[in-house]
């Protein structure tokens, strides 16, 4: 698929990928411990040996090479070249198989039906506005019983930044509606420390997924769902100082995480 959406987020992730973002950096520390811990904690996909699992939208070398690492047969797929060149770096450094495919997310045909155990997505779902046709995607890749797990905005909190503290709280501004166009900033911290001049990059085009689409567009699609984390990946503090990041994921979980069960 080349349309303006997909253009416009593989200029952007290039760019980030130009900056060194933290999405970029590819993890080569990991060992299969620490893989094991970090894409299978509570070993819900079982024993990953043989699994076929496709990482999508996921470029960047680092959840990818964790699932490689516990032997997991592993495509990447991103719309990105330069993240998916992330992926191949890390896979060479630890001399494990990994196979990378340009695809964006909303049209997967280069990949076969029925093909996967696992897709794996992590932060994506929000670059595009209509979550059920990437759903519908998924639901082909895998076979009966399989698992797709993926992270997506907080509905609610999407749009709302750190920044915006009034003193009393974080108000809610923008409509609450399935597809809109919230406008957005990168985190600080996706650059590192401080706040660093980047005016190559665009700012992040991020559309609202409402509970109501996320839920009804997997199990439309025939997912059962199995759980949800609204905790993730975030160093909420309920004690920091109003305005700042730990603060504001205390008040506000800015992501979502999704397990769901393919039963056709």
């Amino acid at each position: 698929m080349d349309d303006e959406i997909s253009r416009y987020n593989r200029t952007r992730w290039a760019a980030l990928v130009a900056a060194d973002a933290v999405f970029t950096r590819p993890v080569l520390d990991l060992t299969p411990a620490t893989a094991q811990a970090w894409v299978n904690p509570d070993g819900r996909w079982g024993d990953l040996h043989d699994q076929a699992v496709c990482c999508l939208a996921t470029g960047g070398g680092q959840q990818g090479p964790a699932f490689a690492l516990l032997g997991a047969q592993v495509t990447v797929v991103d719309l990105s070249p330069e993240q998916l060149a992330q992926d191949t770096r890390a896979a060479r450094h630890y001399g494990v198989p990994l196979q990378t495919l340009v695809a964006d997310m909303r049209d997967l045909h280069a990949l076969p039906t029925a093909g996967f155990d696992l897709v794996w997505q992590a932060y994506a779902l929000n670059f595009v506005p209509d979550a059920r046709v990437v759903f519908e995607q998924v639901a082909r890749l895998l076979r009966p019983q399989g698992y797709y797990h993926f992270h997506v905005a907080n509905p609610f909190a999407l749009g709302v930044q750190a920044g915006d503290w009034t003193g009393s709280g974080y108000p809610l501004r923008d409509p609450y509606r399935n597809g809109a166009q919230i406008p957005t900033s990168d985190p600080t911290w996706v650059y590192g420390t401080g706040a660093p001049d980047q005016p190559a990059i665009p700012p992040p085009r991020e559309y609202r997924h409402t509970l109501t689409q996320l839920i009804n567009g997997l199990t439309a699609a025939g997912f059962t769902l199995l759980a949800l984390d609204d905790q993730i990946d975030a160093p909420a503090d309920p004690t920091a100082t109003p305005g700042t990041w730990a603060h504001f994921t205390a008040i506000l979980p800015p992501w979502f995480a999704l397990t769901a069960r393919r039963n056709p």
